[in-house]
C-alpha cells in the first residue's frame, strides 16, 4: 500500500523536476549469477534521499540478497523505486524521482541500458519489441519509448487532463488495447489503441483508482481509494469495480466503508482470486457477489505496504514498511494463510516483480 509515499511525491515532485540524479560507479562491483525463477523486491527508500534499493529472493532456497543493484553496478539505484517489469530477458526498473528507467540483466543484475529524460515515471508496459509505454505523474502524457535504443520517441496525450494534475499509473493489455488507471486527483480508466497510439475511450469510476487487474475471464478490475478528507478533488467511500473491457462499461461495483483505503489489487496465477491491501490482506473470488467480511490475513502492528501472489504456487507475499525508516520486512504465506518465511529487505518495500 503506497499512499504515504505517493502523497509525498504529489506534494514535492513539482519542486524537484529540474533536479538531476548523478550515478557514480565504483571500481569493485560484485558478480552475481541468479539463473532460474525468483522474486525482485523494489524498496522505495525515502523521498529525496536517493536510498532506493533492489532485493532478490529465491523461493526454492529461501535465500535473499539485498542491495543487488548497488553491489552489481557500484552505484545506488536512485530516488524512489516505483515498479519493475520483465521483458525480453531484461528487468526494467522505474525510478520515479530520478526520472529514469534502468534495464538490467536478470541473472547478474548489471545495468544494460537506461531511458532518461522522463517527467515522473511510474510504470512501463511493453507493446512490442520496439515499443513501450511509460506512465507519468504530473504529466498529461504517456511517453512512448523504443526499448531497443533506450529513447523516447513520442507521447500519447490524455484528453481532459491538465499537465499540473496529470496522472497515469498501471497498464494492462487485452488484445490491441492498453488500459490504464488515472490515479492522482483523477477518476478514470482510459483505453489506448496501440496501433494509433491514441486514447480512444474512457470510463469514469470512483475517486482515485489505485490499481488494475485482469481476471480469468478477461475482465478488468480496479479499486479506488476514495481520496482523503478535505481533498479539493473529493472524498467518498472507495469501491471495487468490475469492467467489461470490450463494451468498456462497469459491470459491477462493490462499495467499501468511508475511510477504508483499499489498494495494491492483485490476482493469483489463474486469475480466479483477487487480493488487496486495506490495513489487513483481503481475498475474494472473482465470481463473488459481495465483499468478504473477514480478512485473509490480519494486519500486524506495523504497515502492510505491498503485495504480490506467486503465479506458480499461489503463495502470498506481503511487504511491511514498518516505520518507513528502518529495513522493511517481507512475509511469505501459503495459499492457506500459513506463514512460510520472513526476511528483511530495504527501506519501504513497495513493489514486486517475478522473474
Amino acid at each position: 500500500m503506497r499512499i504515504i509515499n505517493r502523497l509525498s511525491v504529489l506534494l514535492c515532485v513539482p519542486l524537484c523536476l529540474t533536479g538531476c540524479m548523478k550515478w557514480d560507479y565504483s571500481d569493485s562491483p560484485e558478480d552475481f549469477d541468479a539463473p532460474g525463477s525468483g522474486l525482485f523486491i523494489l524498496n522505495e527508500g525515502n523521498f529525496q534521499y536517493g536510498n532506493a534499493s533492489l532485493s532478490y529472493y529465491d523461493p526454492e532456497t529461501d535465500n535473499v540478497e539485498n542491495e543487488v543493484f548497488l553491489r552489481a553496478n557500484g552505484m545506488k539505484l536512485g530516488d524512489v523505486a516505483q515498479s519493475m517489469t520483465v521483458y525480453d530477458d531484461k528487468g526494467w526498473i522505474v525510478v520515479n524521482n530520478s526520472h529514469v528507467v534502468f534495464a538490467i540483466d536478470l541473472s547478474s543484475f548489471k545495468e544494460i541500458g537506461r531511458i532518461e529524460n522522463l517527467t515522473s515515471p511510474r510504470y512501463i508496459h511493453f507493446v512490442s519489441d520496439d515499443k513501450a509505454y511509460v506512465s507519468q505523474l504530473w504529466d498529461n502524457r504517456i511517453f512512448i519509448v523504443d526499448p531497443r535504443r533506450y529513447e523516447v520517441t513520442g507521447y500519447i496525450e490524455v484528453p481532459d487532463m491538465a499537465m499540473g494534475n496529470g496522472s497515469t499509473e498501471q497498464m494492462v493489455q487485452i488484445g490491441k488495447y492498453v488500459y490504464c488507471n488515472c490515479w492522482s486527483y483523477q477518476n478514470r480508466i482510459i483505453k489506448i489503441d496501440t496501433e494509433s497510439d491514441r486514447v480512444v475511450a474512457s470510463v469514469t469510476v470512483g475517486v482515485q483508482p489505485t490499481s488494475l487487474a485482469v481476471d480469468r475471464y478477461g475482465r478488468l478490475w480496479t479499486v479506488t481509494d476514495g481520496g482523503y478528507e478535505d481533498s479539493p478533488y473529493g472524498y467518498e467511500a472507495p469501491s471495487l469495480f468490475r469492467i467489461d473491457p470490450e463494451k468498456f462499461t462497469i459491470e459491477k461495483e462493490f462499495k467499501f466503508r468511508l475511510g477504508n483505503s483499499p489498494c495494491e489489487l492483485q490476482t493469483n496465477g489463474d486469475g480466479s482470486l483477487l487480493y488487496w491491501v486495506d490495513d489487513d490482506i483481503w481475498c475474494m473470488d472473482v465470481d463473488a457477489e459481495r465483499l468478504p467480511v473477514r480478512p485473509f490475513l490480519e494486519r500486524r502492528d506495523t504497515k502492510y505496504y505491498g503485495l504480490t501472489v506467486s503465479p506458480s504456487t499461489g503463495d502470498v507475499y506481503v511487504a511491511d514498511a514498518i516505520d518507513y525508516q528502518q529495513q522493511g520486512m517481507i512475509y511469505r504465506y501459503t495459499p492457506e494463510g500459513e506463514l512460510a518465511d520472513e526476511f528483511y529487505v530495504g527501506i519501504t518495500p513497495g513493489a514486486f516483480c517475478w522473474k
